[in-house]
């Protein structure tokens, strides 16, 4: 107890080190116990997930998102959920490798988080963990989930707005039609819309999703590696959060 109050004394001057320090005990039950007695419950700033299904292109989309995010001055933090390691117990992609141009930006925070098989594609405090990055001055919280499936729904607890990728030419679409995921989405990306079968995708969601009397859903085609699409996507994200 006496470590984690100097780290929240440290924290509160905004020593990086302490928040990465008290990102660390967040994840054990003890010290999560400790440090939600400690934070505010529900610090200002914004909460955005990211998800869908492996290989869809979620840690290249978030890369450019944050990117976009700090050249418009905004203090954004990423909370990448990655699969545990059998060996270690830690994050296999905790190097971020596709993130490491942004690393030294001060005002990026970005942070690998092992994530257990069965925890509904995020990792365990998750929600603390995005409390900790607000209440020190991020304004937007970026999570990445795991390769998500199509019973996946905890990251709608955690988010103000929740974002799914799918990708053409996988048969995404069809395998979200019946997910639980695809109707609490508040956004929906077709994203590497550069390949073949973008536009057919992007016709099939607007009939499934824009229905007469059904909660509009914003879909949008996206090229995270060529850049397109991306201020749409997000000007739709910031006015999602202005009425949120």
């Amino acid at each position: 107890m006496s470590d984690l109050k100097e780290l929240f004394e440290r924290f509160r001057q905004k020593d990086r080190r302490a928040l990465a320090r008290l990102l660390s005990h967040a994840t054990q039950s003890e010290g999560a116990e400790i440090i939600r007695t400690q934070v505010t419950p529900r610090p200002t700033g914004s909460v955005v997930a990211l998800t869908g299904s492996g290989g869809v292109g979620k840690s290249s989309l978030v890369g450019r998102i944050a990117e976009r995010l700090r050249n418009d001055g905004i203090q954004v933090a990423v909370l990448a959920c990655d699969p545990e390691s059998p060996y270690t117990g830690g994050a296999l992609l905790g190097d971020r490798i596709r993130m490491s141009s942004l690393a030294s930006d001060p005002g990026l925070f970005i942070r690998s988080v092992a994530t257990p098989g069965g925890r509904q594609a995020v990792a365990e405090n998750l929600d603390l963990m995005c409390q900790l990055l607000l209440e020190y001055g991020f304004e937007i919280v970026l999570i990445e989930t795991v390769g998500a499936g199509q019973a996946d729904v905890a990251v709608r607890e955690l988010a103000d707005i929740l974002v799914l990728l799918l990708q053409p030419e996988t048969g995404d679409e069809l395998q979200w039609e019946k997910a639980g995921i695809l109707e609490v989405a508040d956004v929906v990306v077709v994203n590497k819309a550069d390949l073949p079968g973008a536009d057919a995708v992007m016709a099939q969601l607007q009939g499934q999703l824009n229905l007469p009397g059904c909660r509009p859903v914003p879909i949008f085609k996206v090229s995270a590696t060529q850049g397109e699409g991306l201020d749409e996507l997000w000007k739709a994200v910031l006015e999602l959060r202005t009425e949120s």
